[in-house]
């Protein structure tokens, strides 16, 4: 597993009864999984799979700066 040091929001969907996961600082970068385990796990795919895509297009990537980014 890669090394992310995004910020990652994790919260119970009561209406599709899973666990999301938002990562901020990286547009439209979500995931879900039935279990925070893995949630969690499948942001860490979707993180990787974001950063892979942005290299590939010549986006900008954003520097981790956590919470205090969003305060």
């Amino acid at each position: 597993m890669s090394e992310n040091k995004y910020e990652s929001i994790i919260y119970w969907d009561q209406a599709d009864g899973i666990f999301v996961v938002e990562v901020p600082e990286l547009a439209g970068c979500k995931a879900h999984g039935s279990t925070k385990r893995e949630a969690l796990e499948s942001a860490e795919q979707a993180v990787s799979l974001w950063l892979e895509t942005a290299r590939s297009q010549g986006r900008e990537i954003p520097n981790p700066k956590g919470k205090l980014a969003f305060a």
